[in-house]
């Protein structure tokens, strides 16, 4: 399971879809509706929002969105509510290395996006997260 801290517009077509599913399968594992997963690492930043689910629905629409400028058809049956919220805050450290991780992956699947979106030096965030300074996160799985 992978929530990007990165925007997703730089995720290619089936980061895209599989960013989709991962984040319906969090929002699930949150609300105690499947076994697996439980402890993910992944989960511990939306764990220690004051609203977890309204935060990962907070995610889900911004994925959502960059679905539908693309012509992709999400399902919006799945949004959920939102509400006010204040962002989560991810280090700068985390947004560089996953951007990392995401040009070793579209080198591998996908050359073509990676030209489109990889001379970006600083990514944007997705919305859900305010970037500060500080490292990787502790919960990464770092290589």
């Amino acid at each position: 399971m992978r929530l990007w801290t990165l925007h997703p517009r730089y995720l290619d077509a089936q980061g895209l879809v599989a960013l989709w599913r991962e984040a319906l399968l969090a929002r699930a594992v949150l609300r105690g509706r499947t076994r697996g997963y439980r402890s993910h690492p992944q989960l511990q930043r939306f764990r220690g929002s004051p609203h977890p689910i309204r935060a990962l629905n907070a995610y889900l629409a911004v994925v959502h969105a960059e679905a539908l400028d693309r012509g992709y058809c999400f399902d919006a049956g799945k949004l959920g509510r939102t509400g006010l919220l204040s962002h989560l805050p991810e280090g700068r450290g985390q947004l560089l290395y996953e951007w990392s991780h995401l040009r070793r992956k579209l080198r591998q699947r996908s050359p073509a996006w990676l030209r489109a979106v990889g001379s970006v030096r600083l990514p944007e965030a997705h919305p859900l997260f305010r970037i500060t300074p500080g490292p990787i996160a502790v919960w990464e799985r770092v290589r």
